[in-house]
């Protein structure tokens, strides 16, 4: 069957393996189209992410820009307030301001101020400018004493000129001059717009000498010259001093609080600009110089996504947002990542369509290996369908040819034996078995074909067990070519069943009983059990296991013990199973081994109500 079977064979394998380069190609294609719309994806969110980066950084940077006027007033006026500002010159820090006080355990501005308000300072030989310094101070006490105003103020001239020609310490020169502009505001009569400018504001010194920075400014400006107590001690002083000539000391007490204790804990030296997590944009300005602002990093993201939602670059859904927790992030390569539900969605279709194309082509693959496989079992059913039909001629003709043999040769003795009177009373006998064998024979071919062809409606009627039982016997009795003993355990229950074909059904299990036995005389035994169950048990050879359910195939037929051949056509037990489900029931082999086999069979029970009296 191979050899027939193998141009079949090839062909198909010949054409699952071009259907699959096919299929193989296609999905080549599938694969390559969703990644071409995967990368449009992608490089829209890319250049809507590079958008987000360039305006964000645009934004970062125009507010520094305007900024610069308050940056550059800010680093020359220690009274203006930088609220948000960074600036750093020169490798330190100039806004937010620093308190960078003298670390010295002394306060020597406080002690030379308690001196010179008692009167106890002096100056060495070598210290000239203060000598002189303190001689002002002098005369501006004796003119105020005198109470003579021209005089205090050419006192007072005289003073400023001396100072603004000689640079004293901050130690010597702050607490000098707090006390003569103290003992003015309290004894004399100076000018009020001199003595806020002397205390707040400053006064430009002759010949474009420069400015001659105010009080409050002056602290400000020297507070790395002091300690911190004298720093606190001076502050308070000039804030008192502030107060009474009437000049403002709101901010000067506000930038006195504002001095941080340390350095901000940012990058230095910058190649680009940044974002510092913490809440700061920095820019490089000149080398080692960097300036900046703080920001909002949420606000501004919000922001973004607001600019962009109005532009329509964003769904309402859309969002702006930072990814990564790096503490500073150059603006250049910001991880700017725009989140929309638009992505999502594109990509859930993408995956969808791919999916849905994958599946066909599974499908069709799936397909055409259920085509092929049809194919092939439909030829090698075909071929062994044409073998059978084959064997079951061959099998039929031989089973005919058997029993016509016998009836002719029989025949020919009879006519033999009459003609010369010998003795030919068996003749006759053994010839009408033949026949009936023949006759069985021909039955079950012909009733396997109307069943098989659904041409056979059985005619139900009660039927009584124990009367097709004998029945059965006396068929036995007539045809079985070896003794059989037939018992029988049934009661008077009436089954609902075709009488022909059930005795068929017990005649071919009777004759196969006899068929595959090897012992004399073959006995079977008829049980009937509750639910309509009768149970058919011979002594003959068994069935083993494994072919329990095979024998009710068509044209299967066992070898007999030795592996004799057994007679027959191999329809018998077949024929015997769609007997049973035509009437709705059932056959089985319940039992088998050597010393015999059991069938059961199950049919529907008479309704004994259902009688008609009649």
């Amino acid at each position: 069957m191979m050899r027939r079977l193998l141009p079949t064979l090839a062909a198909l394998v010949l054409g699952l393996a071009g259907l699959g380069v096919g299929l193989g190609y296609l999905h080549r294609i599938f694969t390559a189209e969703r990644e071409d719309a995967r990368a449009t994806l992608q490089a829209r969110r890319e250049a809507l992410e590079q958008y987000a980066r360039a305006s964000l950084g645009q934004a970062l940077h125009e507010g520094l820009e305007g900024a610069r006027a308050i940056l550059q007033a800010a680093k020359a006026d220690p009274l203006m307030a930088a609220p948000g500002l960074y600036l750093r010159e020169k490798e330190e820090q100039l806004l937010p301001r620093l308190a960078l006080f003298d670390t010295a355990g002394d306060a020597p501005a406080k002690e030379r101020y308690v001196r010179l308000r008692a009167g106890t300072e002096t100056a060495e030989e070598d210290e000239g400018p203060w000598r002189e310094r303190l001689e002002r101070m002098a005369l501006v006490e004796r003119a105020l004493a005198t109470k003579d105003r021209r005089a205090t103020l050419l006192a007072l001239r005289a003073l400023l000129d001396h100072r603004a020609r000689f640079l004293l310490a901050s130690t010597r020169d702050l607490p000098s001059l707090l006390v003569v502009l103290e003992d003015v505001a309290a004894r004399g009569d100076a000018v009020p717009d001199l003595m806020r400018a002397l205390v707040r504001d400053g006064l430009l010194e002759g010949q474009g000498a420069g400015r001659m920075e105010g009080l409050q400014r002056l602290l400000l400006l020297k507070r790395s010259r002091l300690t911190r107590e004298d720093f606190d001690f001076l502050r308070d002083r000039v804030t008192e001093l502030s107060t009474r000539v009437g000049a403002p000391v709101a901010d000067f007490e506000a930038r006195s609080r504002e001095l941080a204790a340390s350095a901000l804990p940012l990058p230095g030296d910058l190649p680009e600009p940044v974002l510092v997590r913490s809440g700061w944009y920095l820019e490089p300005v000149a080398e080692g110089d960097t300036r900046g602002m703080t920001l909002d990093l949420p606000g501004l993201m919000e922001g973004l996504t607001r600019e962009m939602r109005e532009r329509g670059l964003l769904e309402a859904d859309g969002r702006v947002t930072l990814l990564g927790d790096a503490p500073v992030m150059a603006l250049t390569s910001l991880p700017v990542v725009v989140e929309s539900s638009t992505w999502a969605r594109g990509e859930a279709a993408l995956e969808s369509r791919y999916r849905l194309k994958s599946l066909m082509l599974t499908l069709c693959a799936a397909l055409a290996l259920t085509i092929a496989a049809l194919a092939f079992v439909a030829q090698h059913r075909k071929y062994r369908f044409l073998e059978l039909k084959s064997d079951f001629v061959a099998t039929v003709s031989h089973e005919l040819r058997t029993p016509l043999a016998s009836i002719r040769l029989l025949a020919e003795t009879l006519e033999w034996r009459v003609a010369e009177g010998a003795d030919a009373k068996d003749y006759p006998a053994r010839i009408i078995r033949e026949a009936d064998a023949l006759g069985f024979l021909v039955e079950n071919l012909l009733s396997f074909n109307r069943i098989d062809k659904g041409r056979w409606v059985p005619k139900l009627a009660p039927v009584r067990l124990d009367e097709l039982v004998s029945g059965l016997r006396r068929d036995l009795e007539a045809s079985a070519p070896m003794p059989v003993e037939l018992t029988a355990d049934v009661d008077t229950r009436e089954l609902n069943a075709d009488a022909q074909l059930l005795r068929l059904l017990l005649a071919n299990l009777a004759r196969n009983a006899c068929a595959y036995n090897e012992r004399s005389p073959v006995r079977l035994h008829v049980a009937t059990l509750p639910r309509g169950r009768v149970r058919f048990t011979d002594n003959g050879t068994g069935i083993p296991r494994a072919e329990w359910e095979r024998v009710f195939g068509e044209f299967h037929r066992l070898s007999g013990q030795g592996g004799r051949e057994v007679p027959g056509s191999g329809l018998g037990l077949a024929l015997c199973r769609r007997i049973a489900r035509l009437h709705g029931g059932a056959l089985r082999v319940a039992d088998s081994s050597p010393e015999g086999t059991t069938f059961e069979l199950t049919l529907p029970e008479y309704p004994p109500g259902e009688r008609n009296p009649a």
